[in-house]
């Protein structure tokens, strides 16, 4: 099977965080439904979340990446600690197949040299909800960032079997 994986800057953020073009989620989107109609994950935020949704098929799902440990920004509140990552597709599983989770709470990274960086145990978690097989899947990584999913998916291809979190 085929996957992508899409973290782009969030919707008012990448002006401001990344010094680029804000990123069109309708073309976006769009590009993952066309190109990975075997499953494909989007890391977005809660406040866009909404809008975002608008724009997805009927049958993606949403996850929860909850940080237990986040940075809280002064005169926020309540803080920022959890993030959504929208789904579709995706290996099915059988019933004697370990079930993968649709939240993950797992602390942020700190000085990864950019805004956003994921941790491992993240990126091995959008391994798990979508199925992936390693040996005999692909992901694409649309938007690499630090390389953390390329360091996930190196970490898999080493082991026998994907590890459920």
């Amino acid at each position: 099977m085929r996957f992508a994986y899409a973290d782009p800057p969030y919707p008012g953020q990448a002006r401001k965080l990344y010094h680029c073009s804000e990123i069109d989620h309708r073309i976006l989107i769009n590009s993952l439904e066309l190109n990975w109609p075997d499953g494909w994950a989007l890391s977005t935020s809660s406040s866009a979340l909404k809008s975002i949704l608008e724009l997805c098929p009927d049958d993606v799902r949403v996850a929860a990446w909850v940080k237990p440990f986040a940075s809280f920004k002064p005169g926020v509140n309540p803080a920022y600690t959890w993030e959504p990552v929208i789904w579709r597709g995706g290996r099915p599983r059988a019933r004697d197949e370990p079930t993968a989770r649709d939240h993950l709470s797992e602390p942020i990274t700190l000085q990864k040299g950019l805004c956003g960086a994921k941790p491992l145990a993240f990126n091995l978690w959008i391994l798990e909800l979508l199925g992936f097989l390693p040996g005999e899947d692909t992901l694409d990584d649309l938007f690499p960032g630090t390389r953390g999913m390329s360091r996930a998916l190196s970490q898999v291809r080493s082991q026998a079997t994907l590890v459920v979190i």
